[in-house]
């Protein structure tokens, strides 16, 4: 039987058998362990992302106080009038808590709004308006609920004493009281998120016409061409008694030329498109930020942001609502009406408007014999002072 079975297999037959299976096991054992090592290498790929997500939405401050704060007052809030359209109000705050913050003076227990930009964004997402409110303008503030759980009296004071009195939501009251815009975000940055921000981009270069040195903001630059990092932007941005006229109007222009140069280094540098810049960029701007609950998420950001990325640099516009000195004090400021409510109204409606460095001045200013037919024509698309983020750049 054992000849009759080494006859039948014979032993080259056998050892042929063996090496076959042999070879056949090794493969099926490579490619299970092939499986194994993409089905981890994919797990951790996801699980890498999710961490990364999980990490960038967790940065994020969810400001639920304001939301619960704007629901009691609904009904006296205003309505949207153009589906898709999109305001949002950037706040940044003076507050000298944080890391770094308290080099910027004293922390006295109060709270201002150091920069308040209400940002427009058009229903088909072609156009971006920013639309700078002084700090110094004279407005009526609502009764808001304070940190203490108290609630203020109504009072007709200094913008920026909303943010103090009331944060976010008293804030937000008082611009859609006094432009009759609805708010659908807002957004509040600190001292220390602006600096890591730019830093995070590799500083942005501004153009100077004379040397900037202001003790007060830290500063000291020599004219020219000039690449700002964090904590020098953060200067520049807040400079004001010293450089210029000293005003704030001047201020919020310089920021304005700041801003813009920082949307030609984000679209230059293909910051958007490149997940290795884009990330410490997300990383920096989340960790600053309080927004309303519906921001509060990567997912949140991504869906208010994704339709601006086509928007031309040219149609992304700056400008300071039309303003004047405060008829009862030179250091404060007032509307100038009615450009200002012509302003509002066209934002409100997702109207264009124009801006040009020097605004033409309004028909009832002409003396009737010099002003020419243009002038005292009405134009469909009114024009503001302000500046494109395509005039900002240093040539």
């Amino acid at each position: 039987m054992a000849d009759s079975a080494g006859k039948a297999l014979g032993p080259g037959v056998g050892a042929s058998a063996t090496g076959d299976g042999l070879v056949r096991r090794r493969r099926r054992r490579w490619a299970h362990r092939a499986a194994l090592g993409l089905a981890a290498l994919a797990v951790t790929g996801v699980a890498g992302g999710w961490a990364v997500y999980a990490r960038l939405s967790d940065n994020i401050t969810a400001d639920d106080a304001a939301a619960r704060e704007l629901e009691r007052y609904e009904r006296e809030r205003p309505t949207e009038l153009v589906r898709g359209a999109q305001n949002i109000l950037l706040i940044g705050s003076d507050t000298r808590a944080g890391s770094g913050n308290g080099a910027y003076g004293r922390d006295l227990g109060s709270e201002r709004s150091d920069t308040t930009i209400l940002l427009h964004l058009a229903a088909n997402r072609r156009s971006a308006t920013a639309v700078s409110l002084p700090r110094d303008l004279m407005v009526d503030i609502p009764g808001c609920l304070q940190k203490d759980g108290s609630r203020s009296r109504p009072v007709f004071a200094m913008f920026n004493h909303a943010f103090q009195v009331g944060g976010s939501a008293c804030t937000i009251r008082t611009v859609e009281k006094l432009t009759g815009i609805r708010i659908d975000h807002h957004v509040v940055v600190d001292f220390s998120g602006f600096k890591e921000m730019v830093d995070a981009v590799d500083g942005v270069q501004v153009c100077l016409k004379e040397p900037m040195d202001d003790k007060a903001a830290l500063l000291k630059l020599p004219a020219g061409k000039v690449t700002l990092d964090g904590e020098q932007a953060l200067g520049y941005v807040r400079a004001r008694k010293s450089v210029g006229d000293g005003s704030d109007t001047e201020r919020m222009e310089r920021q304005q030329r700041f801003l813009a140069a920082l949307v030609n280094k984000m679209q230059s540098n293909d910051v958007l498109l490149n997940p290795a810049k884009l990330y410490p960029v997300l990383d920096a701007a989340t960790s600053s930020l309080t927004t309303d609950p519906a921001l509060a998420s990567l997912r949140g950001m991504y869906q208010l942001v994704r339709g601006l990325r086509d928007i031309p640099i040219e149609r992304v516009q700056f400008l300071t609502v039309p303003r004047e000195s405060y008829v009862y004090d030179a250091n404060r400021d007032q509307l100038v009406e009615p450009e200002a409510q012509k302003l509002f109204g066209r934002l409100r409606a997702d109207q264009p408007v124009a801006v040009a460095p020097r605004a033409p001045k309004p028909a009832a200013e002409t003396n009737g014999k010099g002003g020419s037919p243009a002038a005292l024509a009405p134009s469909p698309t009114p024009t503001f002072r302000g500046y494109t983020a395509a005039e900002h750049t240093c040539t």
